[in-house]
């Protein structure tokens, strides 16, 4: 007999089945999808298997995330009525976490309400690298579930150690910093790293300067992040350093959204490889994150 506390299967939509047959195969459980219509209004109509196991991973990353959010608050309650006690949220990309505190009046702090809201509906939520400023644990912001969090620093810096020889590891801005050094852990005990120093004046306009401790020159730059959304920052730290003097710039982060054109902009300023994982579908996407995520649900 199924338990309520092990995962039964992996529940999904047809638009991240291939993550989705990973994760099945990993946690050695059957994959089901589940079934969208769209209505000529916008509604959807979601159909889920007839019955479900006692506990039920949901797989659903959150880039474009205003539909998913409406689909993950169908889905949920409707899991419950099939036969699922225990929902396992595994969001490898988790929106809404940059607002953080309301910085005008009247602002709403996103990262609280959605936290909350995903809390109150799935027991555990596993997430990687969540954008996370002033707060210091996910818990923090989704109170009354498991709330866990993962990074895929030391995958990304291993990538690194194995495709670039004796690398300088890169951070575009000080909040890069904690990824940057988890990856020159994975990627050499004695690996090169810093991170440069941002002033944002806006969604498109930033202003970076190098560490003066660091000297790119005749040297293999990769630089580090968890999230590459317009690309300012990581353009704007990719000039400095073949300025500088660096022999090449590669760029590696968790979460690939790169908006509009920004990758063709990236690569324009000079970058030769932009490795992502798979957190967010992308065609940059060399890294799995489903090790991760599947760790993290075994012990849920």
């Amino acid at each position: 007999m199924l338990s309520a506390t092990t995962p039964g299967c992996v529940l999904a939509f047809d638009d991240e089945r291939e993550m989705a047959d990973a994760l099945a195969r990993t946690l050695d459980v059957p994959l089901a999808l589940i079934e969208r219509h769209r209505f000529p209004d916008g509604e959807l109509k979601l159909r889920l298997p007839a019955t479900l196991p006692p506990c039920v991973v949901l797989l659903r990353s959150l880039h474009q995330p205003n539909e998913k959010l409406v689909e993950l608050l169908i889905t949920a309650p409707a899991a419950r009525e099939l036969g699922a006690q225990r929902l396992l949220l595994a969001c490898p990309y988790l929106a809404y976490m940059r607002q953080d505190i309301a910085f005008l009046p009247g602002e709403a702090v996103s990262q609280r309400h959605i936290g909350s809201l995903l809390a109150s509906r799935f027991d555990v939520v596993v997430t990687v690298d969540p954008h996370l400023h002033r707060i210091s644990a996910l818990s923090d912001v989704m109170p009354g579930c498991r709330a866990v969090s993962r990074s895929a620093a030391a995958l990304i810096g291993a990538w690194v150690a194995r495709h670039v020889s004796q690398p300088l590891l890169l951070g575009p801005d000080e909040e890069s910093a904690q990824w940057v050094s988890e990856a020159a852990r994975a990627c050499s005990p004695s690996a090169d790293h810093g991170w440069c120093v941002k002033q944002r004046h806006g969604d498109r306009d930033v202003v970076v300067t190098l560490p003066p401790a660091l000297n790119c020159r005749d040297r293999a730059v990769v630089l580090i992040d968890d999230m590459a959304s317009t690309g300012r920052t990581l353009m704007a730290a990719a000039k400095l350093a073949l300025a500088a003097g660096a022999l090449s710039v590669d760029v590696a982060v968790t979460h690939a959204l790169f908006v509009g054109d920004a990758l063709d902009e990236l690569k324009a300023t000079g970058v030769r490889h932009v490795w992502s994982t798979d957190c967010v579908p992308h065609a940059s996407n060399a890294i799995s994150v489903v090790p991760l995520l599947a760790d993290a649900l075994r012990a849920g």
